[in-house]
């Protein structure tokens, strides 16, 4: 496993906040689909942000207990290197796409994190959340990291994390990834750009300090 913690930044609505993020060297960049979130956002602006974008900056869309009508609909236009669904999605929705997907865990609900991860076998990652299922996330609460010791997948770790902690959740559960999105924000989908360093800073002091 790389050394190097990969940082998804979720949520973006803007492009001040998306040139921002690739300044700093985050990696990948998160859209919400779903019309319930107060960070949606929609398909053609997204796709605006990110014809902006240099090479090599992932760009993921999120969805809840969408219709494939509508996630077609996104991926024509919004074009995503990944596809996030945080509901009550199966693999073999998750999967009727075309495209690789994270699958969230919702760690508040799901007991047996091993046993639900082998539910989606063809997911190319697992993003553990801290709320429960039918929550959409961004809530700022966290959950027990203790919880993803000996998964065997890679696991992108979310759910309350923030500059002043996401050092020690790095440090303690060595994920192939961190999300962050309330974490870093003034407002729903309204990023702080201090925030936004620190937070990069943090990960990046428990990789290499």
């Amino acid at each position: 496993m790389s050394t190097r913690t990969r940082i998804k930044f979720c949520g973006i609505t803007r492009a001040r906040d998306a040139q921002a993020a690739v300044a700093l060297g985050v990696d990948a960049l998160g859209f919400v689909f779903t019309r319930r979130s107060r960070r949606f956002i929609e398909p053609a602006a997204a796709a605006a942000i990110r014809a902006a974008l240099p090479p090599f900056v992932g760009t993921v869309a999120l969805f809840m207990d969408d219709t494939a009508a509508w996630i077609d609909t996104v991926t024509r236009t919004f074009s995503p290197d990944l596809l996030q669904f945080h509901g009550a999605e199966d693999a073999s929705f998750c999967a009727g796409f075309g495209r690789p997907y994270l699958k969230a865990v919702a760690m508040a609900t799901v007991e047996d994190v091993g046993a639900y991860l082998e539910r989606y076998p063809t997911a190319a990652g697992f993003l553990c959340d801290a709320h429960a299922s039918g929550e959409a996330g961004g809530t700022g609460q966290r959950f027990d990291w203790s919880r993803l010791h000996g998964l065997q997948r890679p696991i992108v770790l979310a759910g309350g994390l923030a500059p002043e902690n996401v050092a020690a959740a790095v440090r303690q559960t060595r994920p192939w990834a961190v999300d962050v999105s309330s974490g870093i924000e003034t407002a729903p989908g309204i990023k702080d750009d201090a925030k936004m360093q620190a937070f990069v800073a943090a990960v990046r002091a428990a990789d290499f300090g």
